[in-house]
Order: C-alpha cells, then structure tokens, then sequence
C-alpha cells in the first residue's frame, strides 16, 4: 500500500510538441508561434518553451507579461519573443534585457515606445476589428504618420468566434481585418489567428498563426473531432475509505444524502488545487484496473483540500490514485462537467505548487 498525500500533475511535453507540428502542417505557409503565456497555461513555460525550441525548431514565441518573455528567453536561443500585453514602465526593464517585441495596442503605449525605443526591435500593431478588447480603433489608425507606421513590424487582431465555424463573425472581421491593413498597412506581415482561427483555413491563417490552447490538446474547433494528443493528466491519491449508511450526509452544507448504504472515498484534491467547487455533486473521477475505468461520481460539495466520491461498487483502496484528467476524460470534458472551459483548468491547475510534478519528454 502506497502511503500518499498530493495531488500529481503529468505534462507531456512530447505531445505538445506533436500538437505543435500538426498544427504547423495545417498553415503551412506560415510561421508556427508558440504561445507560452500563463506559464504556458500553467504547465511551465520554460520547459514548455525549450522543448519546443529544440526538437520542433519554434523560433517564434507570444507571451502576455514582459517578466515572462524574460523568463523563456535563456531557452529560446535569439527566436522572437512578443509581448502581448505591451510595454510600460513596469516591463521596460524585462524588455531590454531580453530584447522583447511588444504588440501596441493603444496610441498610449505607443507613445510610450517612441521614447523607450530599443535597437533593432520593431513592435507589432494590434487594431481592433470586432472583439472590442485590446487594439487601435480605425480613428487612431489614421492619425498615424507615414513613418509611425513604418515602425510596426507586424499588424495583429483577434477572432471574438473562431471556436464556432460558421458564426459571422469569422467573416466580419476577416473583412475588416483585410480592409484595415490593405489601407493602412500593406506591406506588413499579418497575425489575425490563435488556434482555433487557424482551423478556419488558409484566408484565417495569415502570415503568422498564434498556437496556444490547441497545442496543449484542448479542443479549439469543437465542431470538429479532436485531432490534438491529450498533454495533461491529474491523479489524486486516496487518503480514506469508509462506508456510508443509509441516511447519512456528506461533505459541507450537506448538499448530499444516501438513499441507500454506500462506500465512499475521500480524495486528496479540491478547489485549493483547482477542482471547480462547481462540480459539487455533479463531478466524476475514474479508478482503473486492467479491465476498465471505473467511474466514481462526486459526492457533496468540493472542499478546498479534497473531493468525496462513491466508490460502492468499485475495488479502491488507500494510496489509490483517482484519474482527475485524462485520455478518456479529458480537459474539454472536465471543463463541460463544470460549467467552463478546458483553457481555465488547465490555467488553475498547473499553476498551484501542490502538486508532484512529472515531465515526459
């Protein structure tokens, strides 16, 4: 019997280089950028970064944060490094360290670069054509000199509905992302997808296709089976087993009653680790043996340290390890059981220190 306590995150990184190269096969004519940011959704952005760097050759990476360009770029050798966010005064010193490529997305920020200009760095422009988020409304656009507009390097938008095939907004702002940079910058390279546009096809892909969510085996074109490799698996151990009579309650508040007599599991993970508490009684773990996947359904509500679970008709034990995320239930399926999406798990997950955290590749 295995004595345990933490919770075990498993990040393969072979199959996120796999993920990455597919994508890169679906655009090929354009440059595969890794996105990284969030600590590469929580998974580790230098380790995420260097794999890529060395065996799918990524020389072009999109962080949010400055400090976080900083920390990928001892790993990445003299790739480009944007910043998605932009430049102020509490990046500055990040980006002339690690000679970081900020996306201007206010004339704010921009003025801001013209005096803190760094050598040989030309920033992006991000405008804004439909998600009414971060970018340069046309009106600003237009009071750009000439020359101002010479300073850009790249012109870059963001589909609001790339996830959804047929929405009319691909082609809206398709159209006015065309517009914009035929008018205003025709010489420029172009980013208008992450990875979900980039499934949209070669009108979507553009000059360079950002490849986040995908490349860490979350399903961006659900219309569509997934062809991404799963990247991520979270186990959790057991810490008791008990039976549970008929009548008796579970868990806080007492959302939870026994009809009959049950055998429960008290698991070593909870909302502290980034379990939704939203999956309260509606949530499953799995337990496997050589013949299957066992499913166990979460009783009563999530607590911050650990998740109760039916086990009445399973063989668990002590020191067992309940499969949290998986191949057979994966990070989209966790994300729809709770009432979000896989991008948010895996961001919550990944990023909390009490895990046992395992590479493969």
């Amino acid at each position: 019997m295995s004595v345990l306590t933490r919770p075990i995150l498993e990040i393969n990184l072979n199959n996120i280089v796999k993920n990455y190269e597919l994508l890169q096969q679906i655009a090929p004519k354009s440059i595969a950028a890794a996105v990284v940011k969030d600590d590469a959704y929580g998974l580790g952005a230098v380790k995420v970064a260097e794999k890529l760097y060395k065996d799918a050759r990524c020389r072009c990476f999109f962080v949010a944060h400055g400090i976080e360009g900083e920390l990928i770029r001892p790993v990445v050798g003299e790739s480009q490094i944007f910043v998605l966010q932009g430049i102020g005064e509490d990046s500055l010193e990040s980006f002339q360290k690690a000679r970081l490529t900020p996306v201007i997305a206010s004339p704010q920020q921009f003025e801001f670069w013209k005096k803190h200009k760094i050598d040989g760095i030309k920033p992006a422009i991000q405008i804004e054509t439909g998600l009414n988020r971060l970018g340069f409304r046309e009106k600003d656009i237009a009071k750009l000199s000439a020359k101002e507009k010479q300073e850009f390097d790249v012109v870059l938008s963001h589909l609001a509905c790339g996830d959804e095939k047929d929405h009319f907004m691909n082609e809206h702002q398709l159209l006015r992302f065309n517009e914009l940079k035929n008018k205003y910058f025709p010489n420029h390279r172009a980013s208008l997808s992450a990875s979900d546009g980039t499934f949209l096809g070669e009108k979507f892909q553009k000059d360079i296709v950002r490849l986040g969510a995908a490349m860490y085996g979350i399903n961006t074109a659900p219309y569509r089976e997934n062809q991404m490799l799963p990247c991520v698996t979270v186990k959790a151990p057991v810490l008791e087993v008990a039976d549970l009579a008929k009548g008796e309650f579970v868990g806080y508040s007492v959302t939870y009653r026994a009809a009959s007599n049950r055998k429960i599991a008290i698991v070593s993970i909870g909302y502290g680790d980034g379990v939704p508490r939203s999956l309260s009684n509606v949530g499953k773990v799995f337990f496997a043996d050589k013949k299957a996947n066992h499913e166990a359904r979460i009783i009563g509500r999530v607590s911050m340290d650990n998740i109760i679970c039916d086990v009445t008709d399973i063989k668990v034990g002590v020191g067992d390890l309940a499969v949290v995320i998986g191949d057979f239930y994966t990070l989209d399926d966790i994300g729809r059981d709770a009432g979000t999406i896989g991008y948010e798990i895996v961001s919550r997950i990944g990023k909390n220190p009490r895990f046992v955290r395992n590479y493969i590749g």
